[in-house]
């Protein structure tokens, strides 16, 4: 078998290639070559050129050889090209099979760090790729990643999950859609409405289930062009609505808790929590809140209850007050401001039902 056959046959990527020379430099292996044809097309226009402008050589890491990294020195040639009506003077030549437009790694490489990508993720593919002899760190992957063409549409999923993110908190909500069979995201909203979600769904008919939040807004939409479809709500929202309501309930009930240990049987009482001292400027579980922002909310409850006695909406009170509609529903919920005064001053939630678990058995 001759050195050309066996290219072909352990290479084929190579085969269109004049070999001038191999050699091994350090870990890696060094393959000096250059192309052979006496034309090529325009990656622009298409027009076949056979005039050389110039040649230059270009580096291309290949798929390991014998556990060793590999790296193609190819010279390759620039041609000038004949169509007055395209936008490029000159134009590099590809490899077919090898090269792409200012790509760095061959397209056998490419397709196997895309597909370490697509399964690993970032570290843990930088990591095995160590292990291949084709070593790249963990953006290189992502980007890789973010590369590849988006997947053709079909038709709509028989689960739809629907769901909305923020894209800058309080003010602007896109919404994303899931196929929750397949357990990949279908398409993004730019908006979060009824009118953009039902213009999805009359363009892909076919929704058997749909699995969203319960913002009222998805409920319209999906209500109204797709109303075969069975509307259900997310395990994760069912759960973290049930946790608010538990702990809103344990808040507003926070006062009269230690009278329970006082008239539950001694055996029966559970085991007294560990005595913790609160950080300073911290109120104890049986004081209330102070300090302004206390202050600030109590002074909002009351007036925004007198605002809504009188016979006033949400969307004016909000507007008297410069406040963000949720806020101002947020606070006409609350019974009292201490349902509102959960968190402590770093943000955090007490946490007040793990002390009264015993309790609340």
């Amino acid at each position: 078998m001759t050195i050309s056959e066996l290219l072909s046959v352990l290479f084929p990527h190579l085969s269109g290639l004049q070999i001038d020379g191999v050699c091994r430099s350090g870990r890696s292996v060094r393959i000096r070559a250059r192309t052979g044809s006496a034309q090529a097309a325009c990656s622009r226009c298409g027009m076949v050129s056979p005039r050389v402008h110039s040649s230059y050589e270009r580096r291309v890491c290949d798929s390991a050889v014998g556990g060793q990294e590999t790296v193609i020195h190819l010279r390759v040639r620039r041609f000038r090209c004949g169509n007055d009506d395209c936008a490029a003077t000159t134009f590099a030549e590809q490899v077919p099979g090898l090269t792409v437009r200012y790509g760095r790694y061959s397209i056998p490489l490419r397709t196997l760090l895309q597909t370490i990508a697509l399964a690993l993720g970032g570290r843990a593919g930088a990591r095995l790729t160590c292990r291949l002899a084709a070593a790249v760190n963990r953006m290189t992957l992502i980007r890789l990643i973010r590369s590849l063409p988006d997947p053709a549409p079909d038709g709509g999923p028989q689960v739809l999950g629907v769901d909305d993110f923020a894209l800058r908190r309080g003010r602007t909500y896109g919404t994303i859609l899931i196929d929750i069979t397949a357990s990949r995201p279908v398409d993004v909203l730019p908006e979060r409405s009824a009118d953009a979600l039902a213009v999805w769904l009359r363009e892909r008919p076919g929704v058997e289930i749909i699995c969203r939040d319960r913002a009222s807004c998805y409920a319209d939409g999906a209500a109204r062009d797709a109303p075969q479809a069975i509307q259900v709500a997310d395990r994760w929202h069912m759960w973290r609505n049930l946790g608010d309501a538990v702990e809103r309930t344990v808040t507003k009930h926070r006062a009269h808790l230690r009278d329970l240990a006082a008239v539950t049987p001694p055996d029966e009482a559970p085991a007294p929590a560990p005595v913790t001292v609160p950080p300073a400027g911290e109120p104890t579980r049986s004081e209330p809140r102070s300090g302004r922002l206390a202050e600030r909310t109590r002074h909002r409850h009351v007036l925004i209850h007198q605002l809504l006695a009188q016979g006033r909406d949400l969307r004016a009170i909000a507007r008297e007050l410069k406040l963000a509609r949720n806020t101002v529903r947020r606070f006409a919920r609350a019974n009292s401001p201490e349902e509102l005064l959960v968190h402590n001053g770093t943000g955090k939630r007490p946490k007040m039902i793990e002390e009264y678990a015993g309790y609340l058995r």
